[in-house]
């Protein structure tokens, strides 16, 4: 019992600590993640704490489950509409950007590590996708109020790449360790049966849960029991499904999503306590992978690793969201601001733990750079988005601030009923050849279904959409051009 007590005093100190410097340090822009991560350090071997803890496979597990625990409440959260608008560049982002950006990191590393290049692959591969974890946690936190497209890329790639990553690494690790059986023929259909029992998995799971808690009738007094059974029926979705060979981080993800539609007004009851759960995972997942890191083997691979980051932040991540996003219209400043906000969190070290298990050589040192890389992005990432989103344009004023709305809608509010080609007659401007609506012929010019935020250039002049009720739009805004005397 003595040890049992010692354990919970250490854990709870350990986490109203963190949590205490993390309300501080979310006033300077840090991440509450990064807060919980250098606690667990600080309580390790090298720390003060002196802590010594190196079972991989608990971290592993842990890491594991509380990443369900995240995606799932990530899921309860994303309303289907918003999921039919991000779900096709997420699905881009979440296939071929972690392709593309594991791919072009992994050169890096194996250039600046002095590593085989299938090993470099493999450390590429392990910090190729972005983290749920830090996603949720600081589009929550932050303040930010970008279009419900970019909202909806950035927390559906962060809940559906996960997958693919653990799909490469697993793939990588098999090729180096067993050349001789693997083959691209049996790759590829073990990512198809990963991805076909996921999806199937957490949609029909889904399903049939929302059907037994909606004749259960629980009153809106017990939201924290619907919580519990939606916790406890999403990790049996998470752990059967990979059981069966399928992608569990896949299948929760979409078992909440699929509830959420169903049963939208008890989760709307629970969700107060899923945060609860999932901000508890994520204290103990980053306390716990802050416990395995030892800081002083840190010391020779920090300028590599600081390399293979720089590398990944400002070539690998850019390249993979342009070439995936610029197709589908997304403009300058939304590539950009995608390409920034591509978080690494606890994902890189759960997936760096695996070639450890499996023996792979040199597995120390990618475990330690994959650490340093998502130090790396937590602070100069997670630091900067709001600068971020106001550097690249894509951050909306609130709905009181009137000078901030004409900056970014103009100073004329329009009928979206109206003829556009009578609207471009009446301020000058060329008219369109259409007798559409101006809110058809936004529609026709995007080429995508509308959000708030988004806009057309024409004959100078800025159309932008500034209000919408549900699929339709109710409200254009008009930026025109300045006066000719005035560009002289």
């Amino acid at each position: 019992m003595d040890a049992l007590n010692l354990a919970l005093l250490i854990t709870g100190v350990l986490v109203f600590a963190s949590v205490l410097a993390g309300l501080f340090s979310a006033r300077a822009g840090l991440s509450f993640l990064l807060v919980f991560l250098v606690a667990g350090m600080l309580a390790g071997e090298d720390g003060p704490g002196g802590i010594a803890f190196d079972d991989a496979r608990l971290a592993m597990w842990v890491g594991s489950a509380a990443l369900a625990v995240i995606l799932l409440d990530g899921g309860l959260r994303t309303h289907l509409a918003t999921f039919r608008t991000g779900l096709k560049p997420a699905a881009w982002l979440a296939t071929v950007g972690v392709v593309v950006s594991a791919g072009i990191t992994g050169a890096a590393a194996a250039l600046l590590l002095g590593l085989d290049w299938t090993i470099g692959l493999l450390m590429g591969a392990i910090v190729g996708s972005t983290d749920a974890a830090a996603v949720f946690s600081l589009l929550k936190s932050s303040g930010l109020r970008i279009t419900e497209r970019l909202a909806a890329t950035l927390e559906i790639e962060s809940g559906i790449n996960d997958p693919m990553a653990i799909f490469l690494v697993m793939a990588l690790i098999a090729w180096i360790l067993m050349p001789e059986s693997t083959s691209l023929s049996g790759t590829a259909i073990m990512f198809a049966q990963q991805a076909l029992i996921g999806g199937v998995g957490g949609v029909v799971a889904g399903l049939g849960v929302a059907t037994l808690l909606g004749r259960l009738s629980l009153p809106a007094e017990q939201g924290g029991l619907a919580a519990l059974l939606l916790l406890a029926s999403g990790l049996a979705v998470f752990g059967g499904t990979g059981w069966l060979g399928g992608s569990g981080f896949l299948a929760v993800y979409l078992f909440g999503l699929t509830i959420a539609h169903r049963q939208p007004l008890l989760v709307e009851r629970s969700l107060s306590a899923m945060d609860g759960f999932a901000w508890l995972s994520q204290a103990g997942m980053f306390l716990l992978l802050g416990l395995l890191i030892t800081p002083s083997d840190l010391v020779q691979v920090v300028l590599p690793a600081l390399g293979v980051a720089v590398v990944l932040m400002f070539v690998a991540r850019p390249l993979a969201v342009w070439m995936c996003l610029a197709p589908l219209g997304f403009s300058r400043g939304e590539v950009g601001f995608l390409s920034w906000v591509g978080l690494r969190g606890a994902v890189p070290i759960v997936l760096a733990v695996f070639p450890l298990m499996a023996g792979v050589p040199g597995a120390g040192t990618l475990f330690n750079v994959a650490f340093v890389v998502v130090l790396a992005s937590l602070v100069m990432q997670g630091a900067t988005l709001l600068p971020a989103a106001r550097f690249f344009g894509v951050n909306l004023p609130d709905q009181t601030d009137e000078q901030g709305q004409r900056q970014v809608f103009g100073d004329f509010a329009l009928d979206p009923g109206a003829g556009v080609a009578d609207l471009c007659a009446f301020y000058g401007l060329a008219s369109p050849d259409t007798t559409a609506t101006l809110a058809e012929w936004l529609e026709h010019e995007l080429k995508r279904p509308p959000v708030v935020g988004d806009g057309v250039d024409w004959a100078g002049a800025h159309f932008s959409v500034r209000g919408m009720d549900g699929s339709l739009i109710t409200k254009v805004g008009l930026s025109l051009p300045p006066p000719a005397d005035s560009e002289s």
